[in-house]
């Protein structure tokens, strides 16, 4: 099943890098695909709650959801300019980074320790 699971998340990750690469974005945003949601580690500096919190909300699938709704209804709404794809790119890099994680066994953690995952432990047979 842990199979099936990576499979999934990795389909999903090719997903967003075949939508990128429809759009012709530039060549830095697949840098920003693996790297930028990370900034989320920041909190960890203050404590593993925040950090937790930080990383969870810059990882959260549904979170990069709900941005690609604002940007494509702003999109056909025809309310913004350039901000709605600004808002469909940042949840679409959201959307593909978390599945990338999931894919390497990475997941959502939990306030106690940055290795303690809803996936289980990075690292730990426990």
């Amino acid at each position: 099943m842990k199979t099936l699971l990576r499979l999934e998340e990795l389909a999903q990750f090719l997903f967003v890098i075949m939508v990128l690469v429809m759009k012709g974005v530039a060549w830095w945003m697949y840098i920003l695909l693996l790297l930028g949601p990370d900034i989320g580690m920041v909190g960890y500096l203050v404590n593993t709650r925040v950090g937790a919190i930080c990383y969870n909300l810059t990882h959260h699938k549904g979170l990069g959801i709900v941005l690609m709704l604002i940007g494509l209804i702003a999109e056909v709404a025809n309310m913004l300019t350039n901000v709605q794809s600004g808002f469909f790119l940042v949840g679409l890099i959201i959307y593909g980074h978390s599945s990338m994680d999931r894919m390497l066994g990475y997941g959502l953690k939990y306030s106690d320790d940055f290795k303690h995952t809803h996936l289980g432990w990075i690292g730990k047979n426990k």
